[in-house]
């Protein structure tokens, strides 16, 4: 069987953005068990609340949770087991010295397959505060007002 060649995404972390400011992005791969290829090729995946913790020079995604594969049976793992993500040593420093700067954290934003290998877009990413939420709804609302207005030919609202 031929591998698909291209990007498919199999699950978001929508809310990462919503509260975190995303300072850089960076492609991993993910040590998985046969039985969670399958599940998550299905999209039986869940980002929300998940994190990625550096530790003794190797990086692990918590909390990211793979739905048991169905025809399983007794090969299927713990659904919230630590998964080991597959960078280079010198990524890995540099995330390290990332996370050890102050509040700043490692969070997954996207799952996808890439060429046939499932692979991760982790970012490193420092907390919003509440002020920073209502100054990105303001402007994707103003945007939207825009696009609207644009759209159908009329003139924008005056405030």
């Amino acid at each position: 069987m031929a591998k698909a060649k291209g990007v498919k995404s199999v699950a978001q972390n929508r809310r990462a953005r919503h509260d975190y400011f995303v300072e850089e992005t960076l492609e991993a791969g993910i040590e998985l068990m046969g039985t969670e290829v399958k599940s998550m090729r299905e999209g039986k995946v869940n980002l929300k609340e998940s994190y990625a913790q550096v530790r003794d020079g190797e990086v692990f995604v918590q909390s990211m949770h793979i739905s048991p594969y169905e025809q399983g049976g007794i090969f299927n793992s713990d659904p919230l087991r630590p998964k080991r993500l597959l960078l280079h040593k010198s990524e890995i420093r540099k995330l390290q010295e990332a996370v050890q700067r102050k509040g700043y954290t490692l969070i997954p934003l996207e799952v996808y397959l890439k060429d046939g290998r499932i692979k991760m877009e982790l970012g490193v990413c420092i907390g919003k505060h509440l002020h920073d939420k209502r100054d990105d709804l303001a402007k994707k609302d103003a945007q939207r007002d825009m696009e609207r207005a644009l759209r159908t030919g009329t003139k924008a609202l005056q405030y």
